[in-house]
This record gives C-alpha cells, structure tokens and sequence, in this order.
C-alpha cells in the first residue's frame, strides 16, 4: 500500500476519528460515532482505499 494522503489531510483524519470515537463513547452522538474509527486508521496508516479507487493523492511529490 503506498501513501495517498498527505500530512494536513492525515491530521485532519486522525482529529475527526478522535472526535467522533469521544462523541460515541460519551454517548452523545450514539452508536454512529463509532465509525471514527475509519478515518482514525486511515489516517494513521496513510492509506485511504477511497483515494486509491478514484485515483486521488494528497501527499506531497518527492524530488529525485
């Protein structure tokens, strides 16, 4: 799996992940909440299978 999903686009993931599992826990939002968990892992790893089926990335170009 190759990285797909750039820095500010990871830490955008990985706060809404946060946010949504926190709402769940507390009971504030219900049992959807749970689903903080997807972007909390793709954001995580890197990897986000949506971008890769549509052909999308957010990371940066490497120089050579």
């Amino acid at each position: 799996m190759k990285c797909n999903a750039g820095t500010i686009d990871r830490a955008v993931r990985v706060i809404a992940g946060l946010a949504l599992i926190a709402l769940a826990a507390t009971g504030t939002v219900g049992v959807w909440g749970w689903i903080g968990v997807v972007p909390l892992l793709t954001g995580i790893v890197g990897f986000c299978p949506a971008y890769a089926m549509f052909g999308m990335n957010t990371c940066a170009m490497k120089k050579d």
